[in-house]
């Protein structure tokens, strides 16, 4: 399978994993009248979606990781590569000659433990004969449902609709205000506003599920819903 490939398969895997939580928040009011229950439920089902992303990532990040050999020199280079993207977690590697392999250890600060073993392969050529078609960024403006006539303008993914998208963005919101970044914001008396995560939230965060900070082209409105706008102010 090619890298665009599964790169598509793990953004389709992100929207599944928010159109879940934005069914459960549906439906858990109903089958579980008691406020409390049901926003336990909804955030243990959260954890376990985000653990099982990471895992995904974690496995597929190291899938990329080109090992020609154990020399250490090129021990180094994968060691600063995971350093780089996992900067928050503490990286062990550990060269294996016996298998021909590092093993991989990234200790989270939530206390998630990644393991894994990469092993030594030679460096292929370009696939050339698989190429995907790169998916476009389109038009995807939206506005508040207190405030129609001020307008983001906004991308998505070409492949996502409306509603997709939404569910997108509110997902990304909840992530960016219960990040570092996000709860030091709050800390230092920053309103949970959408105009302020839209403004803050990085370019990475958004691409990830598909959206995109700017665009120029128009397109008929997204209006959100008051569920979708992530902006009630929290103590």
């Amino acid at each position: 399978m090619s890298e665009k490939k599964k790169s598509s398969k793990s953004k389709s895997k992100r929207n599944e994993a928010a159109l879940l939580l934005e069914l459960l928040k549906r439906v858990l009011p109903k089958a579980a009248p008691d406020p409390a229950m049901a926003e336990r439920i909804y955030y243990a089902v959260e954890e376990e979606l985000k653990a099982s992303s990471r895992v995904n990532a974690f496995e597929q990040f190291c899938q990329r990781v080109e090992l020609p050999n154990l020399d250490d020199k090129t021990i180094a280079e994968v060691q600063q590569q995971l350093t780089a993207a996992f900067g928050d977690g503490d990286v062990t590697v550990i060269p294996d000659e016996e298998k021909k392999a590092i093993a991989v250890e990234v200790s989270l600060p939530d206390g998630t433990q990644l393991n894994t073993s990469i092993p030594v392969r030679p460096l292929g050529p370009d696939d050339g004969g698989d190429q995907d078609v790169v998916l476009k960024f389109i038009s995807f403006p939206v506005s508040l449902p207190g405030d129609p006539e001020l307008i983001w303008a906004l991308a998505k993914r070409e492949n996502m609709n409306h509603d997709e998208a939404g569910i997108a963005i509110t997902k990304v919101q909840e992530d960016f205000w219960a990040s570092k970044p996000g709860q030091k914001l709050l800390k230092d008396r920053v309103d949970r506003t959408f105009a302020e995560f839209i403004a803050r939230v990085p370019a990475g965060m958004l691409g990830d599920v598909g959206l995109k900070r700017h665009y120029k082209l128009p397109e008929a409105l997204k209006v959100l819903r008051a569920g979708q706008v992530g902006a009630i102010k929290k103590s």
